[in-house]
C-alpha cells in the first residue's frame, strides 16, 4: 500500500475531533525523555480555544500547515508531530499562559541551527502587540543523548585562571576604547597602557574588525609583542582576544592565521551565529580561549513578549563552546538587563552539565572602580570584570585607569572599604572622585543617565 493510499485508509480525524486533538496532547510522564526536547513558552493569545491554538503552534513547527494534507498520515503525526505536555493559564491574567511542547529529536540534527528553526521558527512571526499575540521561548530541556553531541568550552573559567595564574580574585578585563575609528598606533598605545596598568585580559571592541586604518594582523603582532615583553618583565600574563568576526566561510581560515601569528585568544560577535563558534571550539587546531560577544542578540532576548530568554541564550553559548561570554549587568548602563536574568545566566554558565567546563561571564556595560564592591557582592569573585571607558577615560590616562580597577578589586577582596583604600592609592581616588561610589543599582543607573545628558 502506498503512503497516499495509507493516508486515505487511515484518515487523521478517525472518528472524532476529540481523537484528533488527544493525539497532540500528552503527559510528559508518558513520553520517553530521551526522545524529546521539551520547550517551555510564555503565550498570550486572544483565541478563546487555547487547546486548538496550542495544537496550531505544535503542528506549525513540526508536521502540519494551515490545512490538512494527504501526506500527513496518522502514523507520521504520531511519530513526528510535537506533543503538548503542559498547558496552564497564568493566575490573575486574562489571556496569558505557560505551555510546554515536546519536540521529537528524530526530527532534528544535533545542531542549534535547525533546532531554533523548529522551536522558535515561523511562530516567532506570530508576535503582534496590536492583535494581542505574544510568544516567548523561556527554556529548552535537552535529553542527555542530545547534550552529549556538544563538547562545550575547551578551557572554561578554570583554564583561563590557570593560564593567567590568577587563583581567587576576579580577572580584570578591558576593551579598547574608542570602539573603532582609531589607528593601529593608537590601539597599540592604549593596549600597552592597559596591560602595564594591571589588566589581565584585553579584548577588541565588538565593533572593531579588520579595517584599513587598523588591520587585524598588524595590531595583533604589535600587541602580542607587548604581551611577551610584559610577561618577561613582570611575570604576569595577558590574554588578548582579537575580534575575527567575518563572513562565516572565512572564519576558520582567519582563526588559523591569527593563531599562527601568535594570538592567544579569539573573539566572535554573536552576529555570526552559533555554528562558527562551535566549529572553532571543536576544532583541535584551535588551542586558545574563545570569547563570544552577544552584541546583536538583543533582537533575540530583549523583548519581554518575544524571542528567547537570556538564560537560554547563555545555555546555547556554553554548549557551543565559548570560554567567555559578555554579560551586561543590571548594575550597568544597559536598560534591559535585570538581576533575575543575570542570576539565571550565571546558573546556566556555572552549573554541572555532564562534565562540560563552565563559561566565564565577563561583566560589562559601564563598569567603573566605584561599582566593583557592588559587582563582587552581587556576582562573587568567579567572574571577569570588564571596564572600557573607566580605564581609557580615567583623568590620568589608561594606565592609571587600569591601576584604579585593580586597586578597587584588591580593596574588595581584602574587605577594606573602597573609600579607605583610596586614601593611599591616588589612581583609585581620582576615579572615585569622577564616577562616585554607588550604593545600589538605582544609584548606579543615575551615572549613565547624567552621562547621556552631557
Amino acid at each position: 500500500m502506498t503512503d497516499l493510499q495509507n493516508s486515505q485508509a487511515r484518515p487523521l480525524s478517525r472518528s472524532s475531533e476529540a481523537f484528533d486533538t488527544l493525539q497532540m496532547l500528552g503527559a510528559a510522564d508518558g513520553l520517553d525523555a530521551e526522545e524529546y526536547i521539551f520547550a517551555t513558552y510564555y503565550i498570550e493569545t486572544p483565541s478563546t480555544d487555547l487547546v486548538k491554538f496550542s495544537i496550531g503552534v505544535a503542528l506549525e513547527q513540526t508536521t502540519g500547515t494551515w490545512v490538512k494534507v494527504l501526506g500527513e498520515t496518522y502514523d507520521m503525526r504520531e511519530k513526528h508531530a510535537a506533543k503538548i505536555t503542559q498547558l496552564f493559564k497564568i493566575p490573575g491574567t486574562q489571556q496569558s499562559y505557560i505551555i510546554e511542547i515536546a519536540f521529537p529529536t528524530s526530527n532534528l540534527s544535533p545542531d542549534f541551527e535547525l533546532l531554533m528553526a523548529t522551536v522558535a521558527g515561523n511562530i516567532s512571526w506570530w508576535v503582534s502587540e496590536s492583535t494581542g499575540f505574544a510568544i516567548k521561548l523561556l527554556n529548552l530541556n535537552f535529553p542527555k543523548s542530545y547534550l552529549t553531541t556538544f563538547k562545550g568550552p575547551k578551557f572554561g573559567l578554570a583554564g583561563i585562571r590557570e593560564y593567567l595564574g590568577i587563583k581567587e580574585r576576579p580577572i580584570l578585563d578591558s576593551m579598547i576604547k574608542p570602539c573603532t575609528g582609531h589607528t593601529t598606533d593608537m590601539h597599540v598605545k592604549l593596549f600597552k597602557e592597559a596591560a602595564y596598568g594591571g589588566v589581565d585580559h584585553i579584548k577588541d571592541d565588538e565593533l572593531l574588525g579588520d579595517i584599513s586604518i587598523n588591520p587585524l594582523f598588524d595590531r595583533l603582532s604589535k600587541c602580542m609583542e607587548i604581551v611577551d615583553r610584559k610577561y618577561s618583565e613582570t611575570g604576569e600574563r595577558t590574554l588578548y582576544t582579537i575580534n575575527i568576526t567575518t563572513r562565516s566561510d572565512k572564519i576558520l581560515e582567519k582563526a588559523e592565521k591569527a593563531i599562527q601569528a601568535g594570538a592567544n585568544g579569539l573573539m566572535l560577535d554573536s552576529s555570526v551565529g552559533f555554528g562558527p563558534l562551535r566549529m572553532l571550539a571543536e576544532d583541535p587546531s584551535i588551542k586558545v580561549p574563545l570569547l563570544y560577544h552577544p552584541c546583536s542578540s538583543g533582537t533575540m532576548v530583549a523583548a519581554e513578549k518575544g524571542g528567547i530568554t537570556h538564560s537560554l541564550l547563555a545555555k546555547m553559548i556554553r554548549l557551543s563552546g565559548a570560554d567567555i561570554m559578555v554579560l551586561y549587568t543590571y548594575l550597568g548602563k544597559f536598560i534591559g538587563a535585570t538581576k533575575e536574568s543575570n542570576y539565571q545566566v550565571l546558573a546556566q554558565t556555572q552549573c554541572a552539565m555532564q562534565g562540560k567546563k563552565t563559561t566565564a561571564c565577563l561583566l560589562g556595560g559601564g563598569t567603573h572602580p566605584g561599582l566593583v564592591p557592588l559587582l563582587l557582592d552581587a556576582f562573587g569573585p568567579d567572574t571577569i570584570i570588564g571596564a572600557g571607558g573607566a580605564v581609557h577615560g580615567h583623568p590620568d590616562g589608561s594606565r592609571a585607569g587600569a591601576m584604579a580597577m585593580r586597586q578597587a578589586i584588591d580593596a574588595a577582596m581584602s574587605g577594606t572599604p573602597i573609600e579607605l583604600y583610596a586614601e593611599k592609592h591616588t589612581e583609585l581616588k581620582a576615579a572615585l572622585e569622577k564616577w562616585g561610589i554607588p550604593k545600589s543599582s538605582e544609584e548606579s543607573k543615575k551615572l549613565y543617565a547624567l552621562a547621556g545628558k552631557n
